[in-house]
């Protein structure tokens, strides 16, 4: 079985984040979601499990839950194929009522644009051309 990874996310409003997921392309597997979580597939081995804020204050003990909108807990990245991908999934968050964070990173060999969602999580698309990276000194 190859490792996957699952990104535990707080979530004030849960269909309202399912919501904002779904338009800008993820599904959910239904068989892992109540009132209080929802499964969003990224690919085959990578999930985020977006938590309601009470639901998820269960698995961090006494640790506050960091607001998103004002600290930065995470940067979750994802790669894409394209600088294109990476475009129409931020310009797709922007039109669901995600902000974009910071300018476009293009260094040639890598493009990069990163997006809050709803809840102020920072998420960054990039593309990476490894044939143009540039040659180690």
């Amino acid at each position: 079985m190859s490792t996957k990874i699952f990104v535990n996310l707080p979530v004030k409003d849960l269909p309202r984040s399912k919501d904002f997921f779904t338009k800008i392309g993820f599904s959910f597997n239904p068989q892992f979601e109540d009132e209080n979580a929802a499964c969003m597939v990224i690919t085959d081995d990578i999930y985020a499990m977006l938590l309601v804020e009470p639901f998820f204050k269960t698995w961090i003990g006494k640790k506050e839950i960091a607001d998103a909108t004002t600290t930065s807990e995470a940067l979750v990245a994802l790669s894409f194929d394209s600088r294109e991908q990476v475009d129409e999934l931020v310009t797709k968050a922007l039109a669901s009522g995600g902000q974009e964070i910071g300018e476009v990173n293009d260094q040639g060999f890598m493009y990069g644009r990163s997006f809050q969602d709803l809840d102020g999580h920072i998420w960054e698309g990039i593309f990476m051309d490894m044939s143009a990276m540039p040659a180690e000194a």
